[in-house]
């Protein structure tokens, strides 16, 4: 959740902390704030709601003020406490010498506040991050265990950490040590970039990406102090640990608008260049093959069952996942919700794949989900946008979707990023198996690799998909059929309303409307329905057709996305939106992209903030 930025180094530390917390806004705006050591005090100042009301209420106080070359900086996703003043972070110890920003959930807060409490110390806010200000407080100040870490905020930090339960990153800053910033990491993201004379910590390398490309990725219960010189990491208890080093491919002009008018808009026109960008490399020498493989083709052949685990917007590729595979390769799939996954007590074996899907590298669920198979020997395969993230490092093969950053919260070019790489998963069992000669896996390969061409085609005409957007926003609710590979698209559309619009949307696999659905339909009620090709899907194409009859014969007002060429649609569609003619387990990747467009131009209409859609954040890192 949280966005968190730590500098130490040459330049106005109020600057380049605020820059990283503008890039690193969309995984949390419930509050922002920041934290400088100066003088030896601290200067803090923390608001609620956007980062644009911190920055006011710095103006007011007087930016000049902030001369340091160090700071922390922070911007909200709520979990204990409302979005207020008085539970926005940094958090400082009740000494005034500590200042703590955190993402994720401390879970065993209430004993430790319960402790504090019996040494007079009382909290100042709902968090359960303050009790991490005190307890490193008096750790450095020798109260806390035996007193060798007095003195000693790196000391101080890893002993505090030991104690903590949960999931969670910790950055924290001394009043007295100006010249360096320590963090903690459990089960929460945390990356460092490396620059000449000066050291950055974040959530992600969009916040320091204007400054190096230089990054490394912190591994499970580590500490890190970092120095304008560069950075010490060691375990929980004071061991020296390796870290991994990666280079950022992207650059600045990634993160940031490109003369658009908001985020996402410019991510569903990067989809071209997503799709091709992770489809790239993967075909040498007429083989599939992965970006990090720990499997031989004998691990995959001895695969007898799939199961894909997501959540969200990747769970619905993950459906698509299961259409592919089982077509390509006959094993049987199944798609889990990764938050239920475990609990329900799977049968996992040395046999079992386990596909974990998750954008950031780092959704909780899904990471836990991946620990539960690991445990009871499964292999698993990961597909992850973000490099060196906690997900792919723990599985035994991974695809990356090299999308690029993703700010807006609402998944596009990711989501059609990861149908492609689920469709290379089922590619590399069929080669593996035998279940497709290797003249048939590169020709299904080379349709794919045709695809961002088609979706090019389907930008070029969305002009009357964003008109369509202003004409539905005073509707309720917005229904959503499909069939096959279309119930997936069916279901990612509807979800994408509820993010931005705030609407009641649903979807159902069209054969199951006459089984109830249908009583909500009603006069001027629209209804969106994602065609098979009449071509691939003969016989589905028809009964989806009678489905449009039906909904039409009772007053809705049907939306259709239809393969070009299928005159038959026409006389039934209020609006039709033609897709390029392709495979049809292909299509979901030309299809999505109209809903896309017609959910963010609602959304726009109705004035809301379509890349920061209240209450959501860009990454789960907490369940």
């Amino acid at each position: 959740m949280c966005g968190i930025v730590g500098y130490v180094g040459h330049r106005s530390a109020l600057d380049v902390v605020l820059a990283g917390l503008r890039r690193l806004e969309y995984r949390g705006y419930d509050s922002a704030g920041v934290a400088l050591p100066l003088d030896g005090s601290l200067l803090v100042e923390r608001k609620a709601g956007a980062l644009a009301n911190l920055e006011k209420q710095l103006d007011d106080v007087g930016r000049d003020r902030f001369t340091g070359t160090s700071g922390i900086g922070h911007t909200r996703w709520a979990t204990h406490g409302p979005p207020t003043d008085r539970n926005a972070h940094p958090h400082r110890s009740a000494s005034g010498d500590v200042a703590v920003v955190h993402n994720g959930i401390i879970e065993n807060y209430l004993p430790l506040r319960a402790e504090l409490e019996a040494r007079g110390i009382w909290a100042e806010s709902d968090t359960d991050t303050e009790t991490a200000a005190h307890l490193v407080s008096l750790a450095y100040t020798g109260e806390l265990g035996d007193g060798e870490t007095k003195g000693d905020l790196p000391a101080s930090v890893r002993a505090v950490a030991r104690r903590l339960e949960g999931a969670f990153t910790l950055v924290v800053t001394h009043a007295d040590e100006p010249d360096r910033i320590v963090a903690a990491r459990r089960n929460s993201p945390l990356v460092l970039g490396i620059g000449d004379g000066e050291t950055f910590l974040a959530s992600d390398v969009a916040a320091f990406i204007e400054f190096t490309r230089d990054a490394v990725e912190l591994g499970q219960d580590q500490v890190v102090t970092i120095t304008r010189d560069g950075f010490d990491a060691t375990d929980f208890h004071g061991d020296p640990v390796e870290v991994s080093p990666f280079r950022v491919t992207w650059d600045l002009a990634a993160a940031e608008k490109g003369g658009h008018d908001y985020f996402m808009l410019k991510e569903i026109e990067e989809q071209p260049s997503a799709i091709a960008d992770t489809l790239r490399g993967h075909l040498v020498e007429g083989r599939i093959v992965l970006d990090e493989q720990r499997l031989s083709d004998q691990d995959l052949r001895d695969v007898d069952k799939v199961f894909v685990v997501a959540c969200g917007t990747a769970y619905h590729s993950g459906l698509l996942a299961k259409y592919a595979i089982e077509h390509w390769t006959r094993l049987p799939v199944e798609i889990e919700l990764a938050s239920e996954f475990r609990y329900r007590d799977p049968v996992l074996d040395r046999s079992t794949l386990v596909v974990a899907i998750s954008q950031s590298g780092e959704t909780a669920d899904t990471l836990e989900a991946l620990r539960h198979a690991k445990e009871q020997k499964a292999r698993v395969l990961a597909i992850c946008n973000t490099n060196g993230a906690q997900i792919p490092r723990e599985s035994d093969a991974v695809i990356y979707t090299h999308a690029g950053p993703e700010i807006g919260v609402a998944a596009t070019k990711t989501f059609t990023a990861q149908v492609a790489a689920n469709y290379l998963v089922g590619l590399a069992l069929a080669q593996a198996r035998g279940t497709k000669y290797p003249d048939e896996v590169v020709r299904e390969f080379e349709q794919l690799e045709a695809v961002p061409q088609a979706v090019e085609e389907v930008l070029e005409s969305l002009g009357a998909a964003r008109a369509l957007g202003q004409e539905l926003a005073p509707s309720k609710a917005v229904l959503f059929l499909g069939r096959h590979v279309g119930f997936p698209v069916a279901l990612e559309g509807a979800l994408k309303l509820k993010e931005l619009a705030y609407m009641h949307a649903e979807a159902f696999a069209a054969g199951e409307l006459k089984h109830g659905p249908i009583a909500l339909i009603e006069d001027g009620l629209p209804v969106v329905v994602v065609m098979p090709s009449p071509r691939g899907r003969a016989v589905l194409h028809s009964k989806l057709l009678s489905n449009i009859q039906e909904v039409k014969a009772r007053g809705a007002r049907t939306v259709v996305i239809a393969e070009t060429g299928d005159e038959t649609v026409k006389p039934f569609a209020d609006h039709l939106f033609e897709l390029p003619q392709v495979p049809t387990l292909l299509q979901p990747l030309v299809a999505t992209v109209p809903l896309q467009v017609i959910a963010a131009e609602i959304a726009r209409a109705r004035g809301y903030d379509v890349d920061k859609p209240r209450n959501l954040a860009k990454s789960v890192t907490v369940e």
